[in-house]
């Protein structure tokens, strides 16, 4: 695949992001995926997973949540969350990032994709991971029939107590969703899959919600020590699948 430079101005300065094409770019006409990252941010681990998409003829945007902070040294990410210092200065970057903010750089750096083998106007789909697969669950609803099609993997705070709840607010979500959920994860407990599974019932959305039993959280990203190959390559079958059946 090759890769393109992003960067757009917005009120708080220039978003970046990444635009990946399949290596048969020359053809376009490609759909244009959204790809939101995992705490670690932007890295070469997330452009190996586009790879899926593009293989699969897609154009996958990967917006950076982190370019508001930099510059900062990057995380390891096989061992940032057993070393006590670095774990906080992950969970500093992570708490002081806004969803709603990474949501609008997504929507101007798609704005800002000028190359006309990209259809950039036509039905998104969008797959996150972690906080990211949180992202795209509230992108989705926000950006309403924009989007045909969301997967999150290992995503967590999907359910909370109060009327921010990302559960709770269902009015604008069209999509086809697809819920990959890690077995034994405190972010995503049996009680919050069975509000998940009520809310998106009551509010008529088309869905799978799909337990990987024996897998954690993390399964899918193969630079993460918990990274789970074979229940990675599941989700990406789950995942083409449900972006297929979204755009009909």
């Amino acid at each position: 695949m090759t890769q393109q430079d992003l960067r757009v101005t917005t009120p708080d300065g220039e978003a970046v992001g990444k635009l990946l094409l399949p290596d048969d770019a020359h053809e376009g006409g490609f759909p244009l995926d959204v790809l939101f990252v995992d705490a670690g941010g932007l890295r070469p681990a997330k452009y190996e997973m586009a790879g899926h998409l593009t293989q699969a003829g897609h154009a996958v945007l990967i917006p950076d949540p982190y370019w508001r902070q930099a510059p900062f040294e990057p995380f390891d990410t096989m061992t940032v969350f057993s070393d006590p210092p670095e774990c906080a200065r992950l969970m500093t970057m992570i708490n002081t990032m806004k969803t709603a903010e990474w949501i609008a750089d997504t929507e101007a750096l798609i704005g800002a994709i000028d190359d006309p083998r990209v259809d950039r106007d036509g039905p998104l789909a969008l797959v996150g991971y972690c906080m990211g697969g949180r992202a795209a669950f509230i992108a989705a609803a926000t950006l309403g029939d924009r989007v045909a099609a969301v997967s999150c993997i290992h995503a967590g705070g999907l359910v909370g107590k109060d009327d921010t709840s990302p559960h709770k607010n269902l009015a604008g979500f069209r999509a086809r969703a697809y819920l990959g959920v890690a077995d034994q994860d405190g972010s995503c407990t049996p009680e919050h899959q069975a509000a998940l599974r009520e809310a998106l019932d009551a509010a008529g959305i088309r869905y799978q919600l799909e337990l990987y039993e024996g897998a954690r959280h993390g399964f899918a990203v193969p630079d993460f020590p918990v990274y789970d190959e074979a229940a990675a390559a599941k989700s990406w079958e789950r995942t083409l699948a449900a972006f297929a059946q979204g755009r009909g």
